[in-house]
């Protein structure tokens, strides 16, 4: 049982903030945007990001629309600055994207951070230190005074080593850490001494980057706390307001936008709410809330599952399923109610007309989702068990979206035959779907070959009836496929992979491998799945990518052949 909390715990002090203005605000505008993925998230992970992975993350931060990049901890890791290092001397910097490093205000550790930017265009360099009560008296051992001259000597030192590298425009950025558990008036201090000993103007703001290092009370408090300081900071026409909100009471969203309402700037935060604990702050969420209430938040998240695949593989994290906006089932109804109030909204809603469906707060065509998952069977609705009856039976285990997919499928094959399905019908109709379908491009045989550190691959296809004969290079199998396919005109992006082992108990042939593929095009707003299986995997993973085109070109046509007859 929990103990009493009134004798472990004490209430956070409010802010003395009897004339607050947040609360009558909206917002109208987004603020500046500064991803943290590939530093305060990467740091986060069980397994950190390896140099591919951090490449991968940064060039699609760049694609989303970040102009702020915090992309390292040079002094943490030879790692991290040696991708710091390889983003400024290899070129991957866009002219209108200023990379950010972090470091503690330690000496050793800003010298090991400003020689890690050297020759950068522009840079942010981003130094903290603790200043609430605890991190004083317990672990630095430090008075105020103390505390405020560790930052301000950093200050010097940062400025100092700026003027040896004129060739980099320099921006500073200080966060007291800890600043929602700190005292407003030393917070206010520490910030004041900070941006006097930089020479802070309208011309050279200082970034001052106000973190709710921990969640320690309501979000309400925290916007107080920001409006306090908002109107109390020295030379606030020279300081750029910042956030960074973290997620240990579940409520970083919120604080952030209520953030924001009270003065803010700037947000700090990371892709699907990745970090430390319980995490950072979800920008996708912030943005796309701003973007459902008719402000355009300046990112582009039109195709977020792509987003998504790249997020997961460089996080080597899932995504929960229900996450806000971008989760695989958030624009699914399984209540009968629910669907029927969603299928009535489509069929009231006009093109130009705002958007006004029940139970979906946006459009899953803004985000490049389909409309096909919105209504699907579950087990309560009598059709379902689809999942479970191919796992327990044939040993195939679907990914989820597969899942999805293919209960499409099953609710077409029922609703135009009738009746009910047996695991024997369901297991005949995937065969039929994924593995045995009539097929344009047809697999005959393929050769693996190494070719300047690249996979090479010798694939020959039948095309229509036509023999092909076609290579192509990448860094893996799948990779190689893709590009070789491409030289008979087939362009297609691999959205996912994954592969399972089935035991050979069930009654699926020989295989013991089976692979699912899921792929796209320009040419579709929507993925399919392609699935293979094969005594090989690598066999299998290149027979699911060919289920997946003939399954994409099947689609085209459905889509065209609707299109026509409406």
């Amino acid at each position: 049982m929990l103990q009493q909390p009134e004798t472990k715990y004490r209430p956070f002090t409010p802010v003395p903030l009897v004339d607050r203005q947040w609360p009558s605000l909206t917002l109208t505008t987004p603020p500046i945007w500064m991803s943290t993925d590939l530093r305060d998230g990467n740091q986060a992970l069980f397994e950190p990001m390896n140099t591919e992975r951090k490449m991968r993350m940064f060039r699609t931060l760049c694609d989303i629309g970040f102009k702020e990049i915090e992309v390292a901890f040079p002094s943490a890791s030879q790692t991290d600055f040696d991708f710091v290092r390889e983003l400024i001397e290899g070129r991957h910097i866009p002219d209108d994207v200023t990379i950010e490093v972090l470091t503690q205000a330690r000496e050793h550790l800003i010298r090991r951070t400003m020689e890690s930017v050297r020759g950068a265009r522009r840079a942010i360099v981003h130094v903290y230190n603790a200043t609430s009560k605890p991190f004083r008296d317990v672990v630095f051992n430090m008075s105020k005074a103390e505390v405020v001259t560790m930052a301000v000597s950093s200050v010097q030192l940062i400025k100092q080593l700026a003027a040896e590298q004129p060739e980099t425009e320099w921006l500073l950025e200080y966060s007291p850490e800890t600043f929602s558990a700190t005292e407003l008036e030393f917070a206010l201090a520490i910030c004041n001494a900070v941006t006097a000993e930089w020479g802070a103007t309208p011309d050279n703001k200082v970034i001052l980057n106000l973190p709710t290092t921990v969640e320690v009370a309501s979000p309400n408090v925290y916007a107080d706390q920001i409006e306090w300081m908002h109107r109390n900071l020295a030379r606030r026409d020279s300081v750029i307001l910042s956030l960074h909100p973290h997620n240990d009471r579940g409520t970083a969203v919120a604080s952030a936008e209520l953030g924001v309402m009270a003065g803010a700037d700037r947000v700090e935060g990371c892709l699907f709410g990745n970090g430390e604990r319980t995490g950072n702050v979800d920008i996708v969420t912030l943005a796309l809330n701003l973007y459902t209430q008719g402000v355009a938040p300046g990112l582009d998240f039109s195709d977020i599952n792509a987003i998504a695949r790249t997020v997961e593989h460089c996080n080597q994290l899932p995504i929960h399923p229900r996450h806000p906006y971008v989760g695989d089932l958030v624009f699914t109804a399984f209540s009968g109610s629910h669907q029927d109030a969603i299928k009535k909204g489509f069929a009231a809603q006009q093109p130009d007309a705002c958007w006004n469906v029940p139970y979906l707060p946006i459009d899953p065509a803004d985000l490049g989702r389909s409309y096909d998952s919105v209504i699907r069977i579950n087990s309560q609705s009598g059709k379902g068990g689809i999942a479970y009856l191919l796992e327990t039976e044939y040993g195939i285990v679907m990914p989820r979206r597969l899942q999805v997919e293919f209960s499409g499928v099953v609710q077409r094959h029922t609703d135009r035959h009738g009746g009910e399905m047996s695991a024997a019908d369901i297991w005949q109709l995937f065969s039929k779907t994924y593995l045995q379908s009539e097929q344009a491009v047809r697999y005959v045989e393929h050769h693996l070959y190494e070719h300047d550190k690249a996979q090479g691959i010798r694939l020959v296809i039948e095309v229509d009836g036509v023999s092909h004969i076609v290579k192509g290079e990448g860094n893996g199998p799948i990779d190689a496929a893709v590009h070789a396919l491409q030289k008979v005109g087939i362009q297609i992006q691999v959205r996912s992979f994954e592969e399972r082992s089935i035991a050979s108990s069930y009654n699926a042939g020989d295989a013991r491998a089976c692979a699912f593929i899921e792929i796209a095009n320009d040419g579709i707003s929507n993925e399919c799945f392609g699935a293979a299986l094969d005594s090989n995997i690598v066999t299998a993973s290149i027979q699911a990518l060919i289920s997946a085109v003939n399954r994409l070109a099947d689609v085209q046509v459905s889509i065209s052949r609707q299109r026509q007859e409406a």
